[in-house]
């Protein structure tokens, strides 16, 4: 084994050592840089968004939704309009469906109309806007006849709506489809046992007496519960009256008997009249264009994209713990509501 000293780094000449690293620190003035070019960044995106967002909006409200095809000869000028109406009835989706409404209606070459529901209803007004804008498209200056094809459930404002294709319509239903539950709710939970219990004590400052009147935290007097039976009544008798205007085989009293809430199977609603056929989408369909006369025929349906924005927001949204307390704030606002459910605060879209 040799003795020879090996070599050290410190013997070898300055040029052949490795080179130093030095990391250098940015300056506070670095930082601040970057941060604005960040905020920047970040503005311009948010910018863009909202620009883009207000063009989609702008020109999508004259064209309304987009037309795509669903079945027949592709090739046919006459259309037959499928019309979808699924889940709560409640905005936005009541904007959409008007808006399909009014294009169908538009539309010079759309011959007929194919209402589809499958909803357990929804809020009143919204119910009675899209029953009243389906009128208006068979029975005004365009009078294009409409068709209803019940599905998986058609009740409470969905069965209101139904009404909107006239006394002379014919409603087709599925073999397992439920409908009826003719009536009004407007949901409100008593908690004021548990308040007591929790010493929980409402005390809000009001102008009114009945400006309170749904606080779930104590039981409602008899003077409020006047007061909302009277705006109960007001919204079935409207529904009693839509309903024996449109349906040539009951009368109010009619009405009336069938009016307890309860659902009907589809037997059940065909043998008391509130139903004209047990039949699918496609019977509808074909009967329809039977009745048009159409050898060819086109049947197109209607689609709501989402915008860029939509998906942005609700993106925000779905991370923002506002959100939450909002969609709680939101279920003690009352609402009177065609709606088949035993928890309609909840909605079923």
């Amino acid at each position: 084994m040799s003795d020879e000293k090996q070599p050290q780094l410190s013997d070898l000449p300055e040029t052949t050592r490795s080179p130093t690293i030095v990391l250098q620190q940015p300056s506070k003035a670095d930082k601040w840089l970057s941060r604005l070019l960040l905020i920047g960044l970040i503005a311009s995106v948010l910018v863009n968004v909202s620009l883009y967002n207000s063009y989609q909006d702008y020109f999508a409200s004259a064209a309304g939704p987009t037309e795509r095809f669903h079945s027949g000869d592709a090739g046919a000028e006459e259309k037959i309009a499928v019309i979808r109406v699924r889940g709560t009835i409640m905005p936005p989706f009541t904007s959409r469906i008007l808006s399909s409404i009014e294009k169908a209606g538009d539309d010079a070459d759309v011959k007929g109309v194919l209402l589809v529901i499958d909803s357990p209803g929804g809020l009143v007004a919204d119910s009675h806007q899209i029953y009243h804008e389906l009128q208006k498209l068979q029975t005004g200056e365009k009078k294009k006849p409409i068709y209803v094809a019940m599905q998986r459930m058609a009740a409470s404002g969905g069965y209101y709506i139904a009404m909107g294709a006239g006394e002379g319509a014919p409603i087709y239903v599925e073999p397992t489809t439920w409908t009826g539950s003719i009536g009004v709710i407007i949901p409100r939970y008593d908690l004021s046992e548990l308040a007591a219990e929790w010493k929980v004590k409402s005390d809000p400052l009001k102008t009114g007496p009945f400006k309170d009147a749904l606080s779930p935290f104590r039981e409602l007097t008899a003077d409020e519960r006047t007061v909302w039976n009277e705006i109960l009544d007001d919204a079935f008798g409207r529904f009693i009256g839509v309903i024996a205007e449109n349906r040539k085989t009951l009368d109010e009293p009619a009405v009336r008997k069938l009016a307890t809430g309860q659902i009907y199977t589809a037997n059940q609603a065909l043998a008391n009249g509130l139903v004209d056929k047990i039949g699918y989408e496609e019977d509808a369909l074909s009967d329809l264009q039977e009745e048009l006369k159409l050898d060819e025929v086109r049947i197109v349906t209607y689609q709501h994209p989402q915008t860029l924005l939509d998906l942005f927001v609700g993106s925000v949204e779905a991370e923002e713990p506002g959100a939450k307390w909002k969609a709680l704030l939101d279920t003690t606002v009352p609402r009177a509501m065609y709606f088949c459910s035993w928890a309609p605060g909840v909605p079923g879209w």
